[in-house]
């Protein structure tokens, strides 16, 4: 495990006393700036972090107070420096490029059809060349999945973009949601074009940099546009500022980095009910854990960013990709219900240890 912080009052402590703490009393292994400021009870994040770390292959989890980092720990080898592929995750990235875009100018509107970016592909095509850019935000293009038993074959094809495209309309586009990262891809490709700028730099100048953070690394397609919706590598602190750039309404340090207006837009059910029956917005889920309502960038492996705004609260969890133990096949499984019946319920105020 990595130790990041020094409790205040500990340190306080040692410093007044002019002794050494005594190295065999047992610390808790998470590390936290000071629980009682915020209203956490130490038993109750002893209890939360004593459950994560049994949650292999969990490899990071942080938590927020509003604007301020309370409590993190690293577990199997992890550290905060290291970056981690937030996989799917990243189409919530996306999300809030595509609302920096149209605030900018850059895109017109969210039902401006796809035709016009893409007119070799789709000349002959009119029923697709009717795709919006809401079509593709909410996951509704009508395509046919590059996901799940179809990725393997969309990402070893030469072209990531024509593969997406070309694949047949299985239903009439804004009717049904089909989860296809091919569709999140042509949201990255859409905003290259839009802008005239790489979708990395755009991300880095215009959502990272305000934040402070640096990409690690982001996979490109065989035509060089970066992948929309996977294979993006953040810290996770990078992922903690991100959720609580959402929380405060996409205010960071007084400037406004993502337009209110599309954050609370992005937060809306456009999709009843779809996987695991959560509710889906523009690139983000949500649904009620431990009775408040969260929202949440969900990535592959156990990859994610919950947003609890009822309780001023942020969480990621990273997992590793690499080494999972047997019995991990539904780890994003075990950590919702973590989050339904230990993180949740333990830092709700109105659920809290006196």
């Amino acid at each position: 495990m990595f130790f990041s912080f020094v409790r205040p009052w500990v340190l306080a402590t040692v410093l007044c006393m002019g002794v050494l703490p005594d190295v065999g009393q047992a610390q808790p292994a998470w590390q936290v700036r000071d629980p009682v400021p915020y209203g956490f009870h130490p038993d109750s994040l002893e209890r939360v972090f004593a459950r994560a770390e049994a949650l292999n292959p969990l490899n990071s989890l942080l938590i927020a107070s509003g604007s301020d980092l309370v409590a993190e720990q690293y577990f199997r080898g992890m550290g905060p420096t290291q970056g981690v592929n937030v996989k799917s995750a990243s189409k919530s990235i996306l999300s809030a490029l595509v609302g920096i875009a149209l605030d900018e100018g850059a895109l017109d509107s969210l039902d401006q059809p796809i035709g016009p970016f893409f007119p070799d592909i789709l000349a002959d095509d009119p029923r697709k060349q009717q795709i919006t850019l809401r079509n593709l935000l909410t996951m509704q293009a009508g395509l046919e999945s590059t996901s799940f038993g179809n990725y393997g074959e969309w990402v070893t094809s030469g072209n990531w973009v024509r593969d997406a495209l070309e694949r047949p309309l299985t239903d009439a586009p804004g009717t049904t949601m089909t989860y296809s990262t091919g569709t999140s891809h042509l949201v990255s490709v859409i905003l290259t074009k839009a802008t005239g700028v790489p979708t990395r730099r755009y991300a880095q100048d215009r959502l990272f940099d305000p934040l402070g953070v640096r990409i690690r690394s982001w996979q490109q397609d065989p035509q060089g546009y970066y992948f929309g919706g996977n294979n993006l590598a953040l810290t996770p602190t990078a992922l903690l500022r991100f959720g609580q750039l959402y929380l405060n309404g996409g205010r960071w340090n007084g400037t406004q980095v993502v337009p209110r207006a599309w954050v609370e837009a992005s937060w809306q059910t456009y999709v009843q009910r779809t996987y695991r029956g959560f509710h889906f917005g523009y690139f983000w889920w949500h649904e009620d854990f431990g009775g408040r309502h969260a929202y949440f960038a969900w990535g592959y492996g156990g990859q994610f960013v919950f947003v609890v705004p009822s309780i001023d609260l942020v969480a990621v969890a990273t997992s590793s990709l690499s080494n999972r133990p047997d019995g991990a096949n539904d780890h994003s499984g075990r950590i919702f219900r973590f989050m339904n019946e230990t993180l949740i319920p333990a830092l709700d105020p109105a659920r809290r240890l006196p």
